[in-house]
């Protein structure tokens, strides 16, 4: 069982599995040479990016990442404006400071290495870290994975819910499957919000587990803010990257601000515009490298904050328990996909970022709308059903053509799926659990140049200019 606080982590663009996790992982070691007493002693750090990581990760910004970790910064707590003048300073002076206290000295050509024809068998994403003595002697190697979402394993240990340190192990309302989710709803006779808050509290109290998930919403708000333009002067240059690609969020909300003050007459699908706008906002700063809320993943971001703003704008009555129940069921159903396929687009594809996405959107839109138990697992299923096979083929290795785009039509998907759902009575052929073992199975049968490699796709037939 994991938390709501894995599953929606505050961290920066453009990707939670090339770029918040390689700086988790440099985190760790950084602060494993501390711990075992190594880090005087180190003079020179390496780490060698194999596979996605390695294929992707310049687009991605996974060298950005690691230097960050080994800075000793943190994805919720880095200040995205200050990135580029550390890393100015460490280019001029060639030297950087492990944890912000320990110089060595540092090229980033030299000690940051891009294997793409190397994969490690555990995992696509995988990392070698090494610390090295002033006579080359090795300090210390390890070897960590980044498996979606900003989660990072080590080889040789299990991964754990954070804070989750001490934490008794007995949840009132465990679940494995959807199935299990639903059944422990009609037995207690509790929403599956509810259960969720229930279990939450075996790490915190009611009352930080209501802050926390207003906090996430918070973050999600000036996210749409940032990429609005509003306030952010940032908003008006082209995207990082070759592409020079220009936002579009900004002159989406001007329109659609001044439209929504003409009273001649309603346009009947503006909501979809809207949502349109709250989605390519999010992931258009997500590529800035801006700050972001993986939703499971940041290629993902936008899906869940567009469909909970669409909530949030055109529902009545709209209150902050009505955030807390849309998160918290979210949240049920991205667990689900975690512990019983994946959310890493590089194992699994797009179907396992933007697909998840979507169909924890639809979960938790069916149940604040009203929907029954039974009907937020048929909204979720509605919502992963459509996106089987959606591949990751990002043009350029970055994090916008077509993840941009992309996110704005799986907030769309969403809300269809959840307004399927409420109009039936939760009785349905194919089970929520069936569409996830599906997608894994999918996942494991495709190419591997659709996974996060920029090898295949539109990666390959779209000419960068």
């Amino acid at each position: 069982m994991l938390s709501v606080f894995d599953i929606f982590k505050i961290g920066i663009g453009p990707s939670s599995s090339h770029t918040v996790g390689p700086m988790r992982a440099a985190g760790q070691f950084v602060r494993a040479l501390e711990r075992d007493g190594l880090l005087r002693r180190t003079v020179q750090v390496r780490a060698d990016l194999y596979g996605s990581l390695g294929a992707t990760g310049r687009g991605h910004a996974t060298d950005l990442g690691v230097i960050l970790g080994l800075l000793g910064e943190k994805p919720d707590t880095v200040d995205p404006a200050q990135v580029a003048p550390r890393l100015a300073d460490i280019r001029r002076s060639g030297e950087l400071r492990l944890l912000d206290v320990h110089p060595v000295a540092f090229r980033r050509g030299r000690d940051i290495v891009f294997k793409p024809d190397s994969a490690l068998p555990e995992h696509p994403n995988g990392i070698r870290l090494a610390a090295f003595a002033a006579d080359d002697t090795l300090l210390a190697e390890r070897y960590y994975f980044s498996i979606g979402g900003g989660f990072v394993i080590e080889r040789g240990f299990d991964d754990a819910p954070e804070g989750a340190d001490g934490a008794p192990s007995i949840w009132p309302y465990p679940f494995g499957t959807g199935a299990e989710l639903v059944a422990r709803a009609q037995e207690s006779g509790r929403s599956i919000a509810e259960m969720m808050l229930a279990n939450e509290c075996v790490y915190r109290t009611e009352a930080e587990v209501r802050a926390g998930l207003l906090n996430i919403w918070d973050a999600m708000k000036q996210c749409v803010d940032r990429g609005f333009g509003i306030d952010n002067a940032g908003a008006a240059e082209p995207l990082p990257g070759p592409l020079n690609i220009r936002r579009r969020a900004p002159a989406l909300y001007r329109e659609l601000s001044v439209r929504n003050s003409d009273t001649e007459g309603v346009d009947p699908l503006a909501a979809m515009d809207w949502v349109n706008a709250f989605a390519m906002a999010v992931n258009e700063e997500n590529a800035a490298r801006g700050r972001i809320v993986t939703a499971p993943t940041n290629g993902a971001a936008g899906v869940i904050p567009a469909v909970l703003h669409y909530y949030v704008k055109f529902s009545p009555g709209v209150t902050d328990d009505g955030v807390i129940t849309f998160l918290l069921t979210a949240a049920a159903i991205g667990m689900l996909y975690k512990a019983n396929a994946s959310i890493s687009g590089a194992e699994v594809g797009c179907q396992g970022e933007v697909g998840v996405a979507c169909s924890m959107a639809a979960g938790g839109l069916t149940a604040v709308l009203g929907g029954t138990p039974a009907q937020v697992e048929n909204g979720a299923e509605i919502g992963m059903e459509h996106n089987l096979g959606l591949t990751c083929d990002p043009v350029g290795g970055l994090v916008q053509i077509p993840c941009i785009e992309r996110n704005a039509m799986g907030a769309i998907k969403a809300i269809n799926a959840a307004r399927m759902a409420l109009r039936g009575d939760g009785k349905h052929y194919v089970s929520l659990d069936a569409v996830i073992k599906t997608m894994l199975q999918t996942g494991e049968d495709m190419k591997s140049k659709y996974k996060e490699t920029s090898l295949g796709g539109l990666a390959v037939n779209v000419v960068e200019c």
